[in-house]
């Protein structure tokens, strides 16, 4: 948590989180806290502050539906001062909270899944032995009709990087969309949203055309046992749906890098996900996605875009 507070706390570039603090005015102690964090975002192609609400917490004695509803009323009245946009990812017995403070839902962020290797899975079911025969078969047929699926697209050259490419601003400034309610995906954020932070090592998958060394893509991993989690990405067109072939390509890193799986976390409309459905990503699990215009917008008319880049953490 010092780890955290010195890199989300104190040290973001956009400017300090807005804190409100619960005091128990019976001894004076400091009983919980609510937290939103700046974030730079675009509505209908202008830029606005958000804020991405984190860290509610308060000490179990005082751990009831009062003491969270003061802290989210009194951070949604003084960060709603601040920022345009208010959002947040809250777990189930948070929820009602945020409800009765005024937030409404605005979609689910789902996680999506693809196997590359088999055989873990076939052996809850089956005697290792055969599971490991089985799922080799498995691997070389997946794999055989991966190829003959992507034989004629655009050939692209994949290279892994350490730290955030220089070549994020110009992409983005080349594919920032005019419409839609989106994190400015530059070279800044993620360069603060992952090199910097100290929780999780990051490696980035950079696409190039194989002809030149123009950027087409990038994903954002990090990797969890044998999981390559793509946490952000984006890509020229990735406003209105990444490519198939890019998704291919990445699916090939995976595998050649020895992952058993890949997953990425994405709320967004539903034609935004065509291109990780052709390369057979499947829902797994969803979140609620919680937020409200501080002007009064109604919610139901954000075409909204996150990624797991889009949390705290």
């Amino acid at each position: 948590m010092r780890s955290k507070f010195d890199w989300f706390y104190a040290g973001c570039p956009f400017g300090e989180p807005t804190v409100c603090l619960l005091r128990h005015d019976a001894d004076g102690r400091h009983v919980g806290v609510a937290a939103a964090g700046p974030r730079r975002m675009l509505a209908q192609g202008s830029p606005i502050g958000a804020g991405v609400l984190v860290d509610l917490a308060v000490i179990a004695e005082h751990r009831s539906l009062g003491p969270a509803m003061m802290l989210q009323s009194a951070l949604a009245e003084s960060a709603g001062a601040r920022f345009a946009l208010l959002y947040g990812f809250p777990n189930p017995k948070a929820a009602p909270v945020f409800k009765r403070v005024g937030y409404a839902k605005l979609g689910e962020i789902v996680r999506h899944a693809r196997v590359l290797r088999h055989a873990g899975y076939i052996a809850r079911r089956l005697p290792r032995p055969l599971a490991v025969a089985a799922g080799a078969l498995i691997d070389i047929a997946v794999r055989l009709r991966d190829a003959w699926r992507s034989r004629n697209d655009r050939r692209l050259r994949a290279s892994w990087s350490d730290a955030a490419d220089a070549r994020f601003d110009l992409l983005w400034k080349h594919s920032r969309p005019a419409d839609g309610v989106l994190a400015i995906r530059d070279h800044a954020f993620v360069r603060w949203r992952f090199d910097q932070c100290p929780l999780e090592a990051t490696r980035y998958l950079l696409l190039s055309d194989a002809k030149d060394d123009h950027l087409l893509a990038w994903f954002d991993c990090q990797v969890t046992d044998d999981t390559l989690h793509v946490r952000d990405f984006w890509s020229a067109g990735a406003w209105h749906g990444l490519e198939r072939a890019h998704v291919d390509t990445l699916l090939d890193a995976a595998r050649k890098a020895g992952h058993v799986s890949v997953s990425v976390e994405i709320a967004s409309q539903d034609h935004r996900l065509d291109g990780w459905r052709a390369a057979r990503f499947s829902p797994r699990a969803q979140r609620p996605v919680f937020g409200k215009w501080t002007d009064g917008l109604p919610v139901a008319e954000l075409d909204l875009y996150l990624t797991s880049a889009d949390e705290d953490e």
